[in-house]
């Protein structure tokens, strides 16, 4: 079985919460200066942190 190297988009991560303080969306993830540079510019492609949810999945958890 290959290995298929998954693909991150922020939208869709349950890790992209809103910040009320910032008032915009951000990664809670506590990220080194490397992988925030690469959120900052949107190079996300091969993130640690991602984990894919739907909108009810991250609805759920917010609530």
């Amino acid at each position: 079985m290959a290995n298929k190297k998954q693909t991150a988009c922020c939208e869709d991560c349950i890790n992209y919460e809103y910040d009320d303080e910032y008032e915009c969306y951000t990664c809670s993830c506590d990220l080194d200066s490397d992988e925030m540079e690469n959120f900052i510019r949107g190079n996300v492609g091969s993130c640690p942190y991602y984990r894919p949810g739907d909108e009810y999945t991250i609805v759920r958890r917010q609530n």
